[in-house]
């Protein structure tokens, strides 16, 4: 199969001026810890999106390759599948996949919403679009990337090496009552306040593990058990401002439902709340007909669905996949069809 690598990024900005951050892409670029992939609701996803031959596919989060493999042996040679990932680690799996695959395929290294302005420049109008949400089960694994609080590695947590911003500058430079309110809003912790003024009282912090010592220490006792890891709401948050990962979900939707035609899919895998309440409340949005008031007696707005809802509620992992992958727990898929294009409304 032909095959094309392209490169869309922004501007880099050199580690040079951080010794930290420095130091943690030097790490970053170590080793990558291989291992077998498991997509997600891998089925499911399948099932629901339809994947058909011949038609042009986008997984804008390539990861590990798992979908876009099930993808591609669907779409067969006279379809397109176009993976896109920030990561260069997946690049790397990229080549391995393309060598492989069932359809043509190209890579685009860029975050999803800098490729998918990239596809909307080049015209294309793909069949479905994929969003595996979050950070991909290699990521996890690969200690020296600083993602985990199960490995003690330095502080980084950065999806793309070669930004400037990692998890060093978060919580060594960020002031207190910033970091508070990341955590609280970004992980949902209700300790927030209790863990930044830890935090802030312990820098410098140089490695996850004296991280989540702050974290623990900030947690009284009868708290540290019942809900999961002490750290991993904090992690979570941390992750999440570093790679900017709900301001460009925000963002990505409306590009990505723009590039679909009648009759596109756009799917979505999300792993905790406030990305699935974002992908529910885009496509319920564009699944909603009439929005004047109830009490006028004729509709008057003339507004008319864009989507067709495929998943009513959100496709959750059964029992098994669950026991096979104990991370895909906390999973949910939606799925939406769409029937109209915006402009056609009256």
């Amino acid at each position: 199969m032909a095959t094309a690598t392209h490169h869309i990024v922004g501007p880099r900005n050199s580690a040079a001026t951080n010794p930290a951050a420095g130091q943690t892409a030097q790490s970053a670029n170590l080793s990558y810890v291989p291992q077998e992939h498991e997509p997600v609701l891998a089925t499911e996803l399948i099932d629901v999106l339809d994947p058909r031959p011949g038609e042009t596919f986008v997984d804008c989060t390539f990861g590990g390759g798992g979908h876009s493999r099930l993808v591609s042996d669907r779409i067969g040679s006279d379809g397109e599948l176009i993976a896109v990932d920030r990561d260069p680690a997946s690049e790397e799996r990229w080549s391995e996949f393309a060598a492989h695959a069932a359809s043509r395929t190209r890579f685009l290294r860029a975050d999803f919403v800098a490729a998918l302005e990239g596809l909307r420049g080049e015209g294309v109008r793909p069949d479905g679009i994929v969003f595996d949400l979050g950070m991909s089960s290699m990521q996890v694994d690969a200690w020296e990337r600083g993602f985990s609080y199960s490995y003690d590695a330095p502080l980084d947590m950065r999806m793309d090496p070669t930004q400037s911003l990692s998890a060093a500058t978060v919580v060594n430079d960020w002031p207190q009552d910033r970091l508070a309110n990341v955590i609280r809003e970004l992980g949902e912790e209700r300790r927030a306040g209790s863990i930044a003024r830890e935090i802030t009282k312990r820098r410098p912090i140089e490695t996850t593990a004296q991280l989540v010592t702050a974290i623990k220490a900030a947690i009284p006792p009868s708290e540290r058990f019942g809900r999961g890891h002490p750290a991993k709401r904090t992690f979570q948050a941390i992750r999440i401002a570093v790679n900017g990962e709900l301001d460009a979900l925000d963002h990505a939707l409306p590009l990505a439902w723009a590039l679909l035609p009648t009759g596109g899919r756009l799917g979505a895998i999300s792993f905790h709340s406030l990305e699935d309440r974002r992908v529910k409340r885009f496509l319920v949005d564009r699944a909603r007909g009439c929005i004047c008031p109830p009490e006028l007696p004729v509709c008057v707005c003339g507004r008319e669905p864009e989507a067709e809802l495929l998943t009513k509620r959100p496709i959750a992992p059964g029992p098994e996949e669950i026991e096979r992958n104990p991370r895909a727990s906390s999973a949910h898929f939606r799925a939406a069809l769409k029937i109209r294009e915006a402009e056609d409304a009256g």
